[in-house]
């Protein structure tokens, strides 16, 4: 894929949260899913192992970082990682925080919807985001995790 057809390329991909010189951490436009995270590496690459070791390691550390926070503001039942760029590749990963009573769980996200959560909960999931997007601001991704 041209650069300059990638829309991870081109665009942001969502509200940046956090952000160093190699990577972007954003919460993408998702109203059904509130609190997913991507962790966006910032050069065109496809895969994991296009990238060096040292980085892979830095990128991974992240994720994991980010999860930790998902499960410490919002208390998820599960969290799912995932990194497919089917659609999209260029190299990032969604940390996507999960309940029992999500829409879909325990299909992906990407699966069949089962079951409709109502309003009031949504709402208060993507209040609860809110604060996770905080924290996540607030932590020093910048100095701690700069390769």
């Amino acid at each position: 894929m041209d650069i300059k057809e990638c829309l991870l390329c081109t665009h942001d991909g969502g509200e940046i949260l956090a952000a160093n010189a190699f990577l972007r951490i954003i919460a993408p436009e998702e109203p059904e899913f509130p609190g997913l995270i991507r962790v966006v590496w910032n050069a065109h690459l496809g895969e994991m192992t296009d990238l060096p070791a040292q980085y892979r390691s830095t990128l991974m550390q992240v994720v994991c970082q980010v999860e930790q926070l998902i499960r410490d503001v919002l208390h998820p039942h599960k969290v799912n990682l995932a990194s497919f760029g089917n659609f999209v590749p260029h190299l990032h990963w969604h940390i996507i925080p999960r309940w029992e009573d999500d829409s879909y769980f325990p299909e992906s996200i990407w699966g069949n919807k089962l079951r409709e959560i109502s309003e009031d909960l949504l709402l208060e999931r993507h209040q609860q985001a809110q604060d996770l997007y905080e924290t996540i601001r607030g932590f020093d991704f910048k100095s701690k995790y700069n390769a």
